[in-house]
């Protein structure tokens, strides 16, 4: 049973932003720390990937675990109100992802996901940024 009410609810959903999360600006701080030049939601390349780094044709996705269905504790959460609808949703974020990652692996373009529970440990995130700015 949800504690909210469907209004209550509607209101915190709407409010979840897309763009310019938490997680994805505390990996910019990190890029920038590291002196690594980025530009932010190139919409010319598929998925709109949240970091890329044109010069180096590499790409980073910083997805939210719930949402893109991670495999920690936050990602395996499974919503008792309207189930059925956030399975079909959170399913299809996941097929985006690999379609998205598909077409910029054939455009030659690498790519590195970074999980929103990831940030939560700065250092292994920055060696895990590093060994993949490095290959």
């Amino acid at each position: 049973m949800d504690v909210l009410t469907a209004e209550q609810r509607s209101r915190c959903m709407a409010a979840i932003k897309g763009k310019n999360t938490r997680p994805e600006i505390a990996v910019r701080s990190m890029l920038d720390t590291m002196r690594v030049r980025y530009e932010v939601h190139r919409s010319d390349l598929p998925g709109k990937p949240d970091i890329v780094l044109p010069r180096r044709k590499k790409a980073i996705f910083v997805h939210g675990c719930f949402w893109h269905v991670h495999r920690c504790r936050y990602g395996r959460v499974k919503p008792a109100a309207n189930w059925r609808f956030w399975r079909d949703k959170r399913d299809n974020n996941r097929e985006r992802d690999k379609r998205n990652r598909r077409a910029l692996a054939r455009a030659d373009w690498e790519v590195f996901t970074v999980w929103e529970c990831c940030t939560k440990r700065p250092k292994n995130l920055v060696a895990s940024l590093a060994k993949f700015l490095a290959a």
